[in-house]
């Protein structure tokens, strides 16, 4: 290090910290005492145990090299896109640097939305670097500003290493894989990735004997359960920090909000950094500073236009289904299902797989690859409607009345549809807490008393906060794509029976949602002769040289451009352009 380097350097192991800035020894600390709420000055022995505790602040960037990687003796700093520099300590690096977690880097966050977003190739690794970063940023927060809380070494250790593991069960294609594969591979299972990263973690500690003792490894597991379980005796808000069941407000949330927004191009105003410096801990419970309320609601619909446009695009939907019939036509030949029960045969299973089975010549892989071939040639599933459910009609609409058999018993002559042909999805798009206004769950305090929480109705917010948090829809897909008419034909007919008024006629809404439908309510029939007349009046006009500019020279007739008469029933979204938050206004803090 340079002799004039005003920094200081300080041992990431053993706590000791010396000045090395030989042009002034005397180095005025006083606005990191303030920052800290140091009060008096420090003896020695605090000073000390304060530097290499906030050492994040003062850590030279040792030695660089070119892959963006900045190295100490036994910590390490990364350039993440979404964070910045974020410090890795020697107890995050002894899991990072394990078969078990370096696994993340082959699961993509966002599984089949890939195929729709060419962005969204971040992983699964770079997410939980985020998290772990932000649950050391949160904690470390709350122990320099409420000493009162008494939180040890061990929980800031135990939550970073929670964040940095809350992911470790995930499966191929993310929630593809505990979604939808495990409950149709293994009927009746209630698995989750969650348990398949309480399975993970145990074999990363074992596998790599990694410095964590029984009661620690409970602890992380809870943690990132998000509940006490047995006989803890930890701090109750701690378990809110990786996975809050009170509210959802985490900082998992924080990261792949961010995360997803910044890779899929969408423009998001939301300030999770703020946030978690406007927040604090009362009663066991995070709460927040009173003023942050819109901005809380602002997140969950964030969240909300996320899934709505991203998590559950109709496309990517399709394709989810696809790459869970891959995975179950391989599963007989491959035990794909039970790698679940095997930490060190989980520890294989990534989106790789569909690779595998592509170069793999065992028999039986026949079907797995021919949709994968229609993956590959864009030749996907079919999106075939939608239906918003009223809330009157939840207790009507459901599973056991809305399947592909009642559809398919609903087909017209000559239109020889099968179950498999139809895929009938019940979605719920939500707030994060499922009916409920996850904002009622939350806690807040002013600013003349952080002493006292106390809620806040969203009445007393704005008279634009939605008054219901979570929309039902049945959508329906068509695995044959040549049967795509058929089948809309048939979910029209099934939903009419429960659109039926006191006259015996029906006021099933339209279906302004499938392309089988026009705005002149002409049938399907009827729109495509339409469309194959106006194709077919338009490959006859003779137009031998086409000019540029506003008239045409010589003999050359210019072609008329009139526009398809079925351009007007199309509907199309504004897409990934259209920014989140419309109209949001940053608040002040000058009061």
């Amino acid at each position: 290090m340079d002799e004039d380097s005003p920094f200081l350097a300080i041992s990431s192991r053993n706590g000791a910290s010396t000045p090395t800035n030989n042009t002034n020894s005397n180095l005025d600390l006083s606005s990191f005492n303030n920052q800290h709420n140091n009060g008096a000055l420090l003896g020695d022995a605090q000073l000390r145990d304060r530097l290499h505790y906030r050492r994040s602040s003062f850590t030279p960037i040792f030695d660089r090299d070119d892959s963006g990687i900045y190295e100490g003796t036994a910590e390490k700093y990364i350039n993440d896109p979404i964070h910045g520099h974020v410090l890795l300590d020697a107890d995050t690096l002894s899991c990072i640097d394990t078969p078990q977690f370096q696994r993340l880097r082959d699961l993509t966050q966002l599984g089949s939305a890939y195929y729709v977003f060419p962005g969204a190739t971040h992983k699964r690794f770079e997410h939980s670097i985020g998290t772990c970063h932000l649950a050391g940023e949160l904690v470390e927060r709350f122990r320099d500003t409420q000493p009162e809380l008494e939180i040890s070494a061990s929980d800031v250790k135990c939550v970073k290493l929670a964040g940095l593991c809350h992911d470790l069960g995930h499966g191929p294609f993310s929630h593809v894989f505990d979604n939808e594969f495990i409950p149709r591979a293994i009927p009746g299972s209630n698995w989750t990735h969650e348990q398949g990263s309480e399975m993970m973690l145990e074999y990363l500690v074992d596998d790599n004997n990694v410095d964590l003792d029984r009661e620690e490894i409970n602890f992380i597991k809870d943690l990132i359960m998000g509940e006490r379980r047995g006989n803890s005796q930890r701090h109750g808000f701690l378990f809110d920090i990786v996975s809050n069941k009170r509210n959802s407000l985490d900082v998992d949330k924080y990261d792949y909000l961010q995360r997803d927004c910044y890779n899929v191009g969408i423009k998001s105003s939301i300030d999770c950094s703020r946030l978690m410096k406007m927040s604090r801990v009362i009663d066991d419970q995070i709460c927040w500073h009173h003023k942050e309320v819109y901005n809380l609601y602002e997140l969950y619909h964030t969240r909300f236009s996320l899934f709505k446009r991203v998590y559950t695009h109709r496309v990517g939907k399709a394709i989810e289904y696809m790459l869970t019939d891959v995975l179950l036509a391989a599963d007989s030949v491959m035990g794909i299902s039970q790698a679940i029960f095997h930490g060190d045969q989980y520890l294989h299973l990534t989106d790789d797989i569909i690779r595998q089975i592509e170069r793999s010549s065992e028999p039986g892989l026949e079907d797995s690859k021919a949709i994968l071939k229609r993956i590959r040639t864009r030749n996907l599933y079919k999106f075939v409607d939608e239906l918003l459910i009223p809330r009157e009609k939840l207790g009507i609409l459901t599973k056991e009345n809305i399947n592909s058999a009642e559809i398919v018993s609903c087909q017209g002559t000559n239109d020889h549809l099968q179950q498999d042909d139809v895929i009938v999805e019940f979605l719920k798009n939500n707030y994060a807490m499922k009916d409920q206004n996850p904002v009622d769950g939350i806690k807040f305090f002013s600013k003349t008393n952080h002493s006292a929480s106390y809620h806040i109705p969203k009445e007393k917010v704005s008279s634009l906060i939605p008054s219901e948090f979570q929309e039902n829809i049945i959508r329906v897909f068509s695995r044959d794509p040549t049967k795509v008419r058929a089948v809309h034909k048939a979910f029209r007919r099934l939903m009419s029976r429960f659109y039926r008024t006191s006259d015996g006629s029906s006021n099933l809404p339209p279906s302004s949602t499938s392309p089988y439908y026009n705005s002149l309510n002409t049938t399907p029939e009827r729109a495509n002769a339409y469309a194959a007349s106006w194709m077919q009046q338009q490959s006859r006009q003779s137009s031998p040289t086409r000019h540029v500019g506003g008239s045409s020279g010589g003999s050359g007739k210019r072609r008329d451009r009139s526009p398809s008469p079925l351009s007007s029933r199309r509907v199309r979204s504004s897409g990934g352009l259209k920014s989140l938050g419309d109209g949001v206004m940053d608040i002040s803090d000058n009061e």
